[in-house]
């Protein structure tokens, strides 16, 4: 991606140089990470690699494999962790650069911290070590499926 279509001050773009530990998969559009402050076991960002704000923001191509991602990152995340739910959730107040939280939630997480409460748990839940443990179990994970066909291949 060519740094005219980053922000200097956008905390997503500056994932652009983030390095192989941290990274499940990047194609020429999106990324799938590992992202600081949000280093839980299990957690991960799907972003769009050029500056995009919101779900409006996204052009075409960009729209039209965003759900073959997001398929193909949850169902990995899935997959490694066995969760018995994955939340794909998308908010941009905090990071006005269009992007999906992929959240495995297990068994252990009380009823009423499931949902959207369980986001209040990210402080509890860091552990950047053992997140960054899974990555490439993950990334095993989504190339597989890939190859299998059971979703799609990243471009």
């Amino acid at each position: 991606m060519s740094t005219s279509n980053r922000h200097a001050d956008c905390f997503m773009c500056g994932l652009e140089q983030s390095t192989d530990t941290t990274v499940v998969f990047q194609d020429r559009l999106w990324s799938g990470e590992i992202v600081p402050g949000y280093d839980v076991p299990g957690w991960f960002v799907l972003r769009v690699r050029r500056h995009a704000e919101r779900i409006t923001g996204l052009d075409e191509e960009e729209l039209a494999s965003f759900a073959r991602r997001a398929r193909d990152l949850v169902a990995a995340v899935t997959d490694v962790t066995g969760a018995p739910a994955t939340y794909l959730l998308v908010f941009g107040e905090n990071h006005p650069h269009f992007h999906a939280l992929v959240t495995a939630r297990g068994e252990d997480v009380p009823d009423d911290c499931r949902g959207g409460e369980f986001l209040k748990l990210r402080a509890d839940l860091a552990d950047p070590a053992a997140a960054a443990r899974l990555v490439p179990a993950v990334r095993r994970a989504y190339l597989r499926r890939a190859a299998d066909g059971t979703c799609a291949r990243s471009a």
